[in-house]
């Protein structure tokens, strides 16, 4: 894909143009990204604190007890949002779901075990481990080019 940016001093507010010859997938994902008008914002309470939790540094969400829960570099967290609600928030290309009750993030993911038979052991870079669901198996076979 090529890129390219003009700046033009007369310009109010940035405009983006896609020329392509067919539309796809990747350029319906693109169309909806640059058309999100608000931040997708991800809090989490911990110690009585209600912080913001950035993409980047969370590495699973998962639901346990009734609660939603996130796992970040900076240690566990309680959502007040569910995990679908989540879903929608998270960056498509980073975040995957791999259970009812599992979403995780494929850039902190160290390792896919597939010698299980009929699931997936998921190795964080941080030493935890988790295991993708049956029903979810083909999806992160898919993803991983397997």
């Amino acid at each position: 894909m090529r890129v390219e940016i003009k700046i033009n001093a007369s310009c109010v507010e940035p405009k983006v143009v896609i020329i392509t010859n067919s539309m796809t997938e990747e350029i319906d994902r693109m169309v909806k990204q640059l058309s999100e008008t608000a931040p997708q914002i991800i809090t989490g309470s911990k110690d009585g604190k209600l912080e913001i939790l950035e993409q980047k540094d969370l590495i699973r969400l998962y639901a346990g007890s009734g609660k939603v829960f996130a796992m970040t570099t900076h240690g566990e967290y309680a959502l007040r949002l569910r995990l679908y609600e989540l879903e929608e928030r998270l960056d498509k290309g980073r975040f995957v779901r791999i259970s009812n009750s599992e979403i995780i993030n494929l850039k902190k993911a160290e390792s896919f075990d597939l010698s299980l038979t009929g699931t997936i052991c998921v190795k964080f870079s941080n030493g935890m481990r988790t295991y993708v669901s049956r029903r979810y198996v083909p999806r992160i076979k898919k993803i991983l080019g397997v």
